[in-house]
């Protein structure tokens, strides 16, 4: 073979005149003579192999000439044929390459046909790609409809013969077919042909999608053999940018292929290749590229996931990004610390520069914590939170960055907030510390500790070992100082030096010359120099025959100081030693001292690392409860999402049992009435994860720790907690369990007393059973005789609490609480319980519980609820009442007139005085008179509510099942019709129903207006004692008496308008005169109510109420704005200038009145322009002279004010 073949550069050049034995296309055919000649191509392959490509070239160069006219099936067994072709030459190819006696020109015909049968194969599949590509643009269907037939002509089986084709190519190219070119050097056009083939496929828009994750993974494997055995890394490296740049769908594929290269095939080094050229792109660039940015992100985030530790050596480069200003890449590089954090500097096990490394990482993140993009602080929240949850975090580290996170609870995105809240319950779930966080419990044993810690330290300290120094070592410090003073000494002295020396003299005579050396020592030691030379130089003189001195015949510096140097270092310098006293620690004599010693360290560095572990837990459970008082305000914000993750927040902090985690559980319970259905679905399922999935090794012990939990939530639990807990305990007995039987019969024996309990429990297991109740009725209706035996007995009047919440469960079993169509579920007056209620509120009634107000209202509401005749048994509880306390008159009577005056508590000895006090002695106990009048007020309510309601209803009930069956009675005849044509306008209008409905109503007034207090109604004759008891503060000055007298009062003149005109006038004089805040307060509640039922009567009266808003007490100005913004917000009162009242306290030093205020405003600024109109008014009447407001204060008003109006007005603040 005399010629060889090029891979061209374009197609269209094969056909020029090449070089020198350049092979060049001769017999380019038509279309139509292609079908005769791939069938001779058919041919030659099967007789002559793969090799027939050498002959047939020019049939395959033909079809890609003219691909845009030849058939579909052409381009099919053109690539068929190739397939072989290719496939052919992968089996023959390995035995001839072994072959080390190839001949050259067998060498140069196998290169051909590879270089050949290679180009033709990938030309012919990137033009089938495109047409692939094209034709699904073409024929995509359009909504609704159904694909064309046109789609079923295309190549119907692309997607599977192209994994095909790169299955045959990776099986040529992994062959060692380089020793076919010369000196092994492969054609750069050879390998541009086949990965510009693979890239092209990368090109498809559907090629990230599952279903061509066969080809995709082809694909990544055919490029990996040319990266590996081609020297394609470069190449590979430049390309995949460009990629990224211009499809940013590929950045997870590009990264799958990145890894897959790095590990499979061991090219590492392309990992640093992309990374430096992502690394230097310049933040211009990048602005540029628009796309590319997200790209160059996701991809970076999807290979920090697949290699981490490839990315480590090159991670550098990447750091810059962090200072530019694409957030995409900040979040990107942040996201690759991440995973290199989390999968490769992790664990005890790291050397000094990976535990550089991984701070260093770590305070980078920390940085960005405070970036100035949301979206960077909320994923690098994000990045947090995956390495809390890998436990990843040194525990060094825990206090800092959960302090940063609860700072970011403040953060002003909403998406950061989320993170953080994410992030602090992954750090309390995954906490390192203890299962219990509370820094109340945590004090003691801090304490104890750290006392034990003192005394250890102290142990040590008493008999620490004496430090050795030796004489040497101190001779050789103090001699320069030493010499000085010794030329000094020996100079000429005065008269006064000299007289000081005899006296030193005359003190060494008393001694011997050894108590004089060792004087001279200690002189020296104490560095008293100037004294130890004089005493040095006298000593030889009193002691001539001493050795010790003997070398001071000749007094010279020379000879002082080496006789100084003796007496002080002794004659042995090396064994001589002065031990000087350090601060003591605790030393053991004997053999064993050293490993005594060693024991008591080792249990005080441990000591020190218990106490310094308590520390670290103490801090922790302080920034946790941090946290839950600031993530509890969230429950009640508007964004959906974050109330969401608040509420799994504390179902995570009570699972922990941290400290005050069960106020944020009950705080979000009322949002069970929440309008979100989002957020009223993630409510409930936090209160089933926490309560209604309990564990167990049985049912009984599920239920058992169910009730248990249940009732820990109700213990002083509020009656708006209790009756948001109805709703999802209602749902739990309504919905089916498999727990239901079980939790009742728990709940049953705990109220009977069958299982010790104590009192709070008893009553939450009623509770339970009334909520049990509303779901199923028979749950407490079946066992209505155990309740009235247990709790309504004998012993009622010793527990007055648990009656009352017997009572509130039974009521539970009423219609009030569920709709029933047919006739009301009531039992009658004789029953046993209608018994045990009314002698139980009149045995109360002379009694003086404090719980017994609670439990009268309740009883008198189910007498309402329950029996067939409650006016009759009131009538009858209202005698039996008056009864006794007119039989108490008596017996005090009595007693008075057996006991003498003066011997009363208190009394005065002036016969005078004593007249005056029999006279104000009352006949009745106050208490029971007040009581009294309680009962007759609630009767009143009630009677009136049981006209209005029960038999309202039960009259428009009666009236439906007549007319039904009068309409069944009817016969249809002519005659019937047109007798009934004049009143049929009316029927079909509704007319005959509204005028019934209003004869009702007019019945039902008529019976409240003249009948509940008429002469011969028990009711009206305790109306003059409560008029005279309100108009008579003076002489009726118990505080019970008269707050129960002003209530019963309202409740009164709750019955009919006349009753509320005549008396409305004295409850307003109670209300401005009363001294009691408890009087004033339960009038602005009546007033209220009668506003509501009466307001025109009312209407004139309405600045009374506002006067209540500056109230000196805090309790009645709180009750006055409670009321107020019932009214305004319900159109009850119309908005008027007094709201500037309200205003006033928006700056009132009660915080919890001014919050109410503030909630006034936010609910006014709703409604129409109400905020607007009230402008003037306010302005003008909190500038009034006469009210004197601070100036301060009005401004502060005023600016609060102005931010709802722009509120109101869209502008977001």
């Amino acid at each position: 073979m005399s010629w060889d073949f090029f891979v061209p550069v374009c197609v269209g050049d094969l056909v020029k005149t090449g070089g020198i034995n350049q092979y060049v296309v001769q017999d380019v055919v038509s279309p139509k003579q292609l079908p005769s000649h791939l069938n001779s191509f058919k041919a030659a392959l099967r007789s002559q192999g793969p090799l027939c490509i050498l002959e047939h070239f020019d049939t395959g160069y033909t079809v890609l000439q003219h691909c845009h006219k030849v058939d579909m099936s052409v381009k099919e067994d053109t690539l068929e044929l190739l397939i072989q072709v290719v496939s052919g030459l992968s089996v023959s190819l390995p035995s001839l390459l072994l072959n080390a006696s190839l001949s050259a020109p067998d060498r140069k015909e196998q290169l051909n046909a590879v270089k050949m049968s290679v180009f033709l194969l990938c030309k012919l599949t990137e033009i089938l790609e495109s047409d692939s590509y094209r034709q699904s643009i073409v024929t995509a269907p359009s909504k609704g409809s159904k694909k064309g037939k046109a789609a079923g002509e295309g190549l119907l089986q692309w997607d599977s013969e192209r994994e095909t084709v790169l299955q045959a190519l990776t099986q040529l190219l992994q062959l060692d077919i380089r020793s076919l070119w010369s000196l092994s050097l492969v054609d750069e056009e050879f390998i541009s042909c086949v990965t510009c083939c693979c890239y092209k496929l990368l090109e498809n828009p559907t090629i990230s999608h599952v279903k061509n994750k066969p080809t995709r993974d082809a694909i990544i494997h055919l490029l990996g053999v040319q990266v590996k055995k081609y020297n394609h890394l470069l190449g590979a490296s430049v390309k995949v940018i460009q990629l990224l740049q211009h499809f940013e769908q590929l950045s997870s594929v590009c990264a799958q292929a990145v890894s897959v290269w790095s590990t499979e095939y061991g090219v590492k080094a392309i990992v640093g290749e992309v990374m430096r050229e992502i690394g230097q792109k310049s933040s211009e660039e990048l602005a540029r590229e628009g796309s590319g940015v997200k790209a160059f992100s996701s991809f970076l985030s999807e290979l920090g996931t697949l290699v981490p530790d490839t990315m480590i050596p090159n991670i550098s480069v990447l750091l810059t990004h962090l200072e530019g200003e694409s957030p995409s890449m900040r979040v990107a590089v942040c996201e690759v610390l991440g995973e290199v954090l989390v999968r490769v500097l992790s664990g005890d096990g790291l050397d000094e520069s990976g535990r550089a490394d991984r701070d260093r990482f770590m305070d980078t993140l920390q940085e960005h914590l405070h970036d100035t993009h949301s979206y960077v602080r909320a994923r690098v929240l994000q990045v947090y939170t995956r390495i809390v949850n890998s436990k990843a975090l040194p525990l060094n580290r825990y206090s800092e960055v959960m302090g940063l996170a609860v700072g970011r609870l403040m953060d002003k995105s909403i998406n950061v907030v989320k993170s953080a809240i994410q992030l602090l319950a992954a750090f309390i779930a995954h906490n390192p510390y203890s299962c219990k966080l509370s820094s109340a419990d945590l004090k003691k044993p801090l304490e104890k500790e750290t006392d034990r810690l003192r005394e250890l330290r102290e142990r040590l300290q008493e008999n620490a070992p004496v430090a050795v120094i030796k004489a040497s070592e101190l001779w050789a410090a103090m001699e320069p100082e030493l010499l000085l003073t010794v030329r000094a000494e020996l100079e000429p002295t005065s008269e006064g030096e000299g007289e000081q020396q005899e006296r030193e003299e005359d003190e060494a005579r008393e001694e011997d010359d050894r108590a004089t050396a060792i004087q001279i020592a200690q002189f020296l030691r104490v560095n008293k120099y100037r004294n130890a030379v004089r005493l040095c130089v006298r000593a030889h003189s009193l002691f001539p025959e001493s050795e010790m001195f003997s070398s001071l015949t000749t007094l010279t510096p020379e000879t002082l100081l080496d006789t100084l140097a003796l007496l002080f270092k002794g004659p042995d310098q090396d064994t001589s030693e002065i031990r000087e006293d350090l601060p003591s620690t605790p030393q053991k004599e004997g053999a064993g001292d050293g490993g005594k010693e060693g024991v008591e360290e080792s249990e005080l560095k441990k000591q020190e690392m218990l106490l310094q572990y308590l520390r670290d837990t103490e801090s922790f459970a302080l920034q946790v409860e941090r946290a839950i008082a600031v993530i509890n305000t969230m429950l009640y914000w508007k964004t959906t999402s974050v109330v969401q993750e608040a509420v799994q927040f504390c179902v995570t902090v009570c699972e922990f049992s941290v400290a005050n985690s069960l106020t944020g559980v009950r705080k979000m319970l009322p949002l069970v009435w929440s309008t979100d259905a989002a957020i009223k679905d993630a409510v409930v399922q936090a209160y089933r994860r926490l309560y209604l999935n309990p564990q167990g090794d049985n049912t009984r012990s599920k239920a058992q720790t169910l009730v248990d939990s249940l009732s820990e939530l109700m213990v002083d639990a509020s009656l708006g907690t209790i009756q948001c807990l109805e709703e999802i305990v209602q749902e739990f007995f309504g919905g089916g369990s498999s727990l239901q039987s079980t939790v009742v019969q728990v709940l049953w024996e705990r109220f009977t007393g069958k299982r010790e309990t104590s009192s709070l429990h008893r009553r939450a297991a009623v509770l339970l059973l009334g909520m049990a109740a509303r779901a199923e009725r028979e749950v407490v209706l079946s066992n209505l005789d155990t309740l009235c035996s247990v709790a309504l007995g004998e012993k009622l009047t010793e527990d007055f609490l648990l009656a009352r919440d017997s009572v509130i469960t039974i009521c539970n079993i009423t219609d009030h609480v569920r709709q029933c169509k047919g006739a009301p579920f009531r039992l009658p007056q004789d029953n046993q319980l209608f018994t045990c209620l009314t002698q139980a509120i009149a045995e109360g009634v002379v009694m003086a519980d404090p719980h017994w107000q609670s439990f009268m209202e309740q009883a008198v509401r189910l007498l309402y609820f329950l029996s067939e005749s409650p006016d009759q048994l009131c009538s009858r509880l209202l005698q039996r009442c008056s009864r006794l306390l007119l039989d108490q008159i008596a017996e005090g009577g009595e007693m008075l007139a057996n006991k003498d005056v003066s011997q009363l508590p208190g009394a005065s000895q002036d016969p005078e005085e004593q007249g005056e006090q029999v006279m104000c002695i009352p006949a009745v106990s106050c208490v029971s008179l007040a009581q009294l009048l309680s009962l007759c007020g609630c009767v009143a309510f009630w009677q009136v509510s049981h006209l209005e309601r029960s038999v309202s209803s039960e009259l428009r009930r009666r009236r439906g099942e007549t007319e039904e069956r009068e309409e069944k009675a009817k016969v249809p005849s002519r005659k019937a019709k047109q007798a009934s044509n004049d009143s049929s306008v009316e029927e079909e209008l509704g007319l005959m129903g509204a005028s019934a409905e209003d004869t009702e109503a007019e019945l039902i007034r008529k019976i409240c207006e003249t009948e509940l207090l008429a002469e011969e109604n028990l009711l009206c004759s305790f109306l003059p004692l409560l008029v005279r008891v309100c108009s008579s503060p003076g002489r009726y000055c118990h505080p019970q008496l008269t707050t129960a007298a002003c209530l019963a009062l309202s409740q009164y003149m709750m019955i009919s308008p006349s009753v509320c005109e005549e008396h409305i006038r004295l409850l307003f004089t109670v209300l401005e005169r009363s001294s009691l805040p408890v009087v004033r307060a339960n009038a602005i509640i009546g007033l209220g109510d009668l506003t509501v039922r009466f307001p025109n009567i009312l209407e004139p009266w309405t600045q009374n109420l506002y006067t209540r808003l500056s109230d000196e007490n805090p309790a009645v100005r709180q009750t006055a704005v409670t009321v107020l913004t019932q009214l305004v917000l319900k159109d009850v009162l119309k908005v008027k200038g007094q709201v500037s009242e309200v205003a006033v306290l928006l700056i009132d030093p009660q915080t919890h009145i001014a919050s109410l205020a503030l909630n006034f405003f936010n609910e006014l600024a709703s409604k129409d322009n109400a905020i607007y109109n009230l402008l003037p008014d306010i302005i003008s009447r909190l500038s009034d002279p006469e009210r004197a407001m601070n100036e301060e204060d009005f401004h502060t008003i005023m600016k609060l004010y102005t931010l709802w109006m722009t509120w109101h007005a869209g502008v977001t603040l």
